[in-house]
């Protein structure tokens, strides 16, 4: 590094409060250029220049950092380094004078074109003056701020970061407000209203579905913790509400367009809160329960329904109203259609023998799975009990270290293994334990795997339509005069069928030659002995079987 005969080094330190000040305004060029002016006019040779775009509230900021380290390698320059203004130094009277420490501490002396920084009792009243008024009008700022954002929510806008799924556009009368941001808005849309319609029945079904999603935002690592999950169900601007809890604004009808209606949150909060698990669907006749489960065979449309007046009743009836769909028109009587599931679902009850292997099966993967999750979580727990060790052993490092660099980089280790050990613990927490023992747990589930017609001739609504969900995997299609297709069955039905079909392959274990070898051993022992008797001229000695036999 050389320097000029008669000069001196100098730095320039300029910052703004936010990243948006550093994008769209001027501020740090006009403060640079300022800055560089002044060196100038003091025959100071401009070294390096370092920014930032946080708050001056802060005391450990990238650029200031990199400035004090700077600093240090070259202590022996005497360096000077050059602020526009107090202000940004700092906006803490606090923060200000540690930053004025590390600063002397470098080697270095601070000079400002607005400011004498001398060790005169009337410099260092201006000074403190004026750290103090800086602080003041952070204070003031922010409150005059948290104002008008207090202002823009009572009027029904949003003030703060748009939820995923929305961006903020310009309103018309000024100001921004939210607008759907596709296709994201699509994916949140989906995944509120499966929750509250039952397709997904739990957090974890929310998370898997949204971790499944390219288009969905994740964490470091690709992953989505569950309180994600959580607060996407329980955020009420994606119903068109506004409001701050902690500014005592209850929500209210917001200015944005919501992802899914009023109706649809309530159900979300009704599930969260365990008051409605089964949601209803408004289009479902309960005098038709195959309605939206049963298609035509020829068009995959879902057949509708109707009641027929005829001379002396009225008869219901399955129809399809497919425009030229070769069913097109032909109804079908209630009683056939729903007949012939009847038949489907007799043949569904599996035999006595067979479903207690089925749950003895179920009872070991019970107990497998149980197994598995108690490992898992005691892996996660020795996770954070090294995690801790290791924030432990930082902070030691931190109390005996004096570089502020170093202890920043200390500070940022730990930050990142406490985020660490919160995503285990999430993970450790979603770990699915049974509260029940296997018996208790899977009582109505087996009493319904051992005879589904038995739920389905209960006759109520509800019942019904709980034995398609349950037995069935999709929509069943339905052939006007030649009947059902091949149903497709859930799971535990497939697993049951497949173990039939192989139990009809097996032989039995049970010696079913036995009885037959009994009748005849008498014949074989006679037999036997006179046959050796023919080849050695002698009877054989009589053992005590044989002795047996003759009797």
């Amino acid at each position: 590094m050389t320097i000029a005969n008669g000069t001196r080094s100098a730095v320039i330190y300029c910052r703004v409060s936010s990243t948006k000040q550093a994008v769209e305004g001027s501020g740090l060029s006009s403060q640079e250029t300022r800055c560089r002016e002044f060196a100038r006019s003091r025959n100071l040779e401009v070294l390096e220049v370092f920014t930032d775009d946080i708050s001056g509230k802060h005391r450990y900021r990238p650029g200031m950092t990199a400035m004090l380290a700077f600093l240090r390698q070259v202590r022996s320059l005497g360096i000077v380094v050059i602020i526009d203004d107090v202000s940004r130094l700092a906006r803490d009277i606090q923060v200000h004078h540690e930053i004025r420490d590390a600063i002397k501490g470098a080697g270095a002396t601070l000079v400002s074109p607005g400011m004498d920084f001398s060790d005169e009792p009337e410099s260092i009243l201006l000074e403190n003056v004026l750290a103090t008024v800086s602080q003041h009008h952070r204070l003031a700022n922010g409150k005059q701020v948290r104002n008008r954002m207090m202002g823009r929510l009572l009027g029904g806008y949003w003030p703060f970061k748009a939820p995923v799924g929305y961006r903020y556009k310009r309103a018309a009368g000024g100001g921004n407000v939210l607008v759907r941001d596709e296709p994201l808005a699509s994916v949140v849309q989906e995944a509120l209203e499966g929750y509250a319609s039952g397709r997904f029945e739990k957090h974890a079904d929310v998370t898997s579905f949204l971790a499944a999603n390219p288009l969905f935002p994740k964490a470091s690592g690709g992953v989505i913790l569950r309180q994600r999950a959580a607060d996407l169900l329980n955020n009420y601007v994606y119903a068109g509400l506004v409001g701050c809890e902690r500014w005592n604004v209850t929500p209210r009808p917001g200015n944005h367009e919501g992802l899914v209606s009023l109706d649809v949150y309530q159900r979300i909060q009704d599930r969260l809160n365990g008051r409605d698990l089964t949601p209803h669907r408004k289009n479902l006749n309960e005098d038709f329960v195959l309605r939206g489960f049963v298609v035509c065979g020829h068009c995959d449309t879902p057949l509708r329904s109707s009641w027929s007046k005829g001379q002396y009743a009225r008869h219901p009836y399955y129809i399809c109203q497919t425009k030229g769909c070769e069913s097109y028109g032909k109804s079908i009587r209630r009683a056939l259609i729903e007949g012939e599931l009847e038949e489907i679902l007799r043949e569904l009850t599996p035999g006595e023998e067979l479903f207690r292997a089925g749950g003895a099966m179920l009872k070991a993967l019970w107990e497998h799975r149980g197994r598995q999750a108690n490992d898992r979580a005691k892996a996660l727990v020795g996770e954070v009990a090294k995690i801790d060790k290791q924030v432990v052993a930082l902070l030691d490092r931190i109390v005996d270290a004096a570089v502020p660099s170093v202890i920043a980089a200390y500070e940022s280790r730990i930050s990142e293994l406490e985020n660490r050990k919160l995503e285990i613990k999430a993970r450790e927490a979603a770990i699915a334990r049974p509260a029940l023992g296997f018996e208790t747990a899977t009582r109505t589930a087996m009493t319904f795997l051992a005879n589904p017609w038995k739920l389905w001739a209960s006759g109520e609504f509800e019942d019904r339509r709980t034995v398609l969900k349950l037995a069935f995997s999709g929509r069943l299609h339905y052939t006007r005069n030649e009947g059902y297709r091949t149903a497709n069955v859930t799971l535990p039905f497939k697993a049951l069928g497949h173990l039939q079909a192989s139990n009809r392959k097996l032989v039995r274990s049970r010696r079913l030659e036995l009885p037959r070898l009994a009748a005849q051993r008498p014949q074989r022992c006679a037999s036997t002995n006179s046959a050796t008797t023919a080849r050695h001229g002698r009877a054989p000695p009589v053992r005590r079987s044989e002795a047996a036999c003759s009797k």
